[in-house]
């Protein structure tokens, strides 16, 4: 899977370590998601005054949107301590059983990419999210006997980009379920111009509108492009990103105007060029594009298909006259199958 690009929204590593510095610490700060945020500060303010701890909260959505940030902006306004892992850094049983033991009362246990727990982890999970207990088998053979571990009252904060992946029992015990959408041109611009004050980086108006454009609707691509483009300032202006800088910018990284790079171009060539426009199916595009069938579905299919350049139907993908225009492709009719080509 190629999440390395730079208009993935998956997290990079190394490459954005700088995030973290970005990333809003109380809800206030929080751009975009308006009506999550105002639930959200309810449910916050309503538990502080019971002097409880937050109900179990699962996010869910594309990579990059803030689910993180949120899990851990809960538990600073919760005024608790915040604990996270993976999925798939949980192998065994022993593994989520220290963790729980140790969690503290009250406190918060992220994990991110929840639709990949092991069954055997999953099920220890249902006891303690419900009675805050856990089952511990002690011993061998005949004489092995199950233990119940009482547990402090404590928030598991559930994250997942495949919410259909996560099985129904485990969603179910989870009281507060939010869905993050991708953000609109406005607010990534505020995002931006946000991100740019805290980095010490001039950027002109037009050019913050403009870098929203291409960044998916997703702020980690924004702050990503944004730091990229800190580089081109430097380098070959004074600093400041202009637009002239923020065009140069974009044409050096092969990313235009709507956020498309030359592997997004390239599904909507293949499908007009080899396919006729389509209808394809996903497995033969993923063969032809040279990727496994969960990498186009899951990484770069969504964008393509929130802005309208392929639509999904019941034969395959069919790429839009959006597509056609935004590639200077000319349309044809064929009046036998009415399909575009």
């Amino acid at each position: 899977m190629d999440d390395t690009r730079i208009s993935s929204g998956t997290y990079l590593g190394d490459e954005d370590i700088e995030e973290v510095t970005l990333r809003p610490k109380v809800l206030e700060d929080f751009v975009g998601q308006k009506k999550l945020r105002e639930n959200l500060l309810v449910y916050i303010q309503a538990a502080r005054q019971r002097h409880e701890c937050l109900d179990h909260v699962f996010f869910s959505g594309p990579p990059g949107l803030g689910k993180t940030t949120l899990s851990a902006i809960i538990a600073n306004e919760m005024g608790v301590q915040f604990r996270a892992t993976s999925a798939p850094a949980l192998e065994k049983a022993g593994d989520i059983a220290a963790i729980l033991t140790t969690i503290g009362e009250n406190n918060v246990f992220f994990i991110d990419e929840i639709h990949r727990l092991k069954p055997l982890v999953e099920e220890i999970l249902y006891s303690a999210m419900e009675d805050f207990q856990i089952d511990v088998v002690v011993g061998n053979g005949p004489g092995a006997r199950s233990i119940k571990i009482p547990l402090p009252p404590f928030t598991l904060i559930g994250a997942t980009t495949k919410a259909g992946l996560v099985s129904a029992p485990l969603q179910s015990r989870f009281g507060i379920t939010n869905r993050l959408d991708f953000y609109n041109l406005s607010e990534i611009a505020e995002i931006i111009h946000r991100s740019a004050r805290i980095l010490g980086i001039a950027i002109e108006d037009k050019a913050a509108m403009k870098l929203s454009q291409c960044s998916r609707g997703t702020p980690r691509i924004a702050n990503r492009l944004l730091r990229r483009m800190r580089d081109f300032a430097q380098v070959w202006g004074d600093g400041a990103i202009t637009t002239a800088i923020l065009a140069r910018g974009l044409d050096a990284l092969e990313i235009d105007e709507a956020g498309l790079d030359n592997l997004d171009r390239r599904i909507l060539s293949i499908i007009i060029e080899r396919y006729k426009g389509g209808p394809v199916g996903s497995e033969t595009l993923a063969i032809s594009i040279g990727e496994a069938v969960d990498t186009l579905e899951d990484v770069y299919e969504p964008y393509l298909i929130q802005t309208g350049f392929i639509k999904r139907t019941p034969r395959g993908r069919v790429v839009t006259e959006l597509a056609y225009k935004h590639l200077g492709k000319v349309i044809i009719k064929d009046e036998n199958q009415g399909l575009l080509f």
